[in-house]
């Protein structure tokens, strides 16, 4: 008996049975209909490398079918065989019922164009910091690339080992805390073949990095404060949590970082940190210190620069 999809109504169809699904839809196109109308109805959120129902369809379809962001037009009309109909359909129904973000769920992210393998173990990588990377870090080092990178709570080590896939003269050390992230961005260091310019250290903040400096440190810290944490949507209630909160305001990782930093950097060197909507808090807690608030063509907020001359000008500020 062939059951019927009544596109018309406005109930979820994802309690239909495997087979009902997959034998009303056959081609690509059909899947990006359907996976982005029950992502519409289910109201899930998008923050996590998608901003809408339909980029998310798109990303989880191709993403299950080892496809490319940039495939062919033309294979929308291929017809999928039936383990791949059953994937898509999954991999659609788990995003749903489950509220996981759809990198956890595929085991990938793409960070500055490069690919990079992810779990509940680390955040998903989202940092409008790409888009320092994919320039090299010219406004900062206009004349040669930064010898030695730290980048600073590191999770999956997207941010130290994109830079060292940019800038292949750049040294990187990855450092967190959690040793679970740490085997995470060593699983991303063999991926991408940087192993003999990238290592991966434990380190609480600088604590594990003694008497080491560097040319530039990234960061992308924990950084949301409670409110913002206790009001956060389901999908990021699978991020660790480590990762995500930073105290009251969200800054007790970067007060710490602020005033560590200097002695970890060289004397030309550069401290960019990420603390998205907590820059307010940021701007409250130091308003003597003149930061360097980026901006972005693709969006995003909340990202400071810092000389190694001007961490020496506000040290009391930050002691």
């Amino acid at each position: 008996m062939t059951t019927h999809l009544n596109n018309e109504t406005s109930h979820s169809t994802l309690s239909l049975p495997e087979s009902a699904l997959a034998s009303e839809l056959f081609t690509l196109r059909d899947y990006l209909r359907w996976v982005s109308s029950e992502f519409y109805l289910a109201g899930l959120h998008y923050g996590h490398g998608t901003e809408s129902p339909w980029d998310e369809a798109v990303a989880l379809c191709l993403g299950a079918l080892h496809l490319p962001w940039n495939v062919d037009p033309a294979v929308l009309d291929a017809r999928l065989l039936p383990v791949e109909r059953e994937r898509i359909i999954r991999l659609a129904r788990e995003r749903v019922t489950t509220r996981r973000p759809l990198p956890y769920l595929l085991g990938e992210a793409f960070f500055a164009g490069f690919p990079f393998s992810v779990d509940e173990r680390v955040l998903i990588p989202r940092s409008p910091i790409a888009e320092l990377i994919e320039d090299g870090f010219a406004a900062w080092f206009p004349e040669e690339p930064p010898a030695r990178v730290l980048d600073l709570c590191t999770g999956s080590g997207c941010i130290g080992i994109a830079t060292a896939l940019v800038l292949p003269t750049s040294e990187v050390a990855l450092a967190d805390i959690s040793q679970d992230a740490l085997a995470v961005a060593r699983q991303n260091i063999t991926r991408h073949d940087v192993g003999d310019r990238v290592r991966a250290v434990e380190s609480d903040v600088f604590n594990g990095l003694e008497g080491q400096r560097f040319d530039l440190i990234v960061s992308n810290p924990p950084y949301v404060d409670e409110r913002d944490l206790a009001t956060m949507p389901a999908e990021f209630r699978h991020e660790p949590t480590l990762a995500l909160g930073s105290g009251r305001d969200g800054l007790d990782i970067v007060r710490r970082i602020l005033r560590e930093a200097r002695e970890h950097l060289t004397d030309e060197g550069w401290l960019i940190v990420e603390v998205g909507n907590s820059d307010r808090h940021v701007e409250a807690a130091f308003p003597e210190v003149p930061f360097i608030w980026l901006e972005f063509e693709r969006g995003g907020q909340g990202v400071f620069a810092l000389s190694a001359a001007e961490l020496d000008a506000h040290a009391a500020s930050f002691a």
